[in-house]
């Protein structure tokens, strides 16, 4: 009975630790470049998002100041959503 309790503990804290890697992540800066055909978003900082096959353009111009919600995918940063920041 014990090493039940205790497998069912590790595994539901093992569950539980995976879920806080899965955060959505924001990030907020100016646009040096955008390509929607080539699914990419750069911000002045350097830093570098592919967009999710899901993303929807919301009229993103160059040099405009965003908030970027994005999650890893191995290596890369994968932009969720991108909106203007205020």
């Amino acid at each position: 009975m014990r090493k039940l309790v205790v497998s069912a503990a590790v595994a539901t804290f093992l569950a539980t630790g995976s879920m806080a890697f899965a955060a959505v992540h924001h990030t907020t800066g100016n646009i040096k470049t955008f390509d929607a055909a080539a699914k990419s978003l750069v911000l002045q900082d350097g830093t570098t998002f592919q967009l999710a096959k899901t993303f929807k353009d919301p009229g993103l111009k160059v040099g405009e100041k965003v908030t970027v919600s994005w999650d890893m995918s191995g290596k890369n940063k994968v932009a969720e959503s991108a909106m203007a920041a205020k």
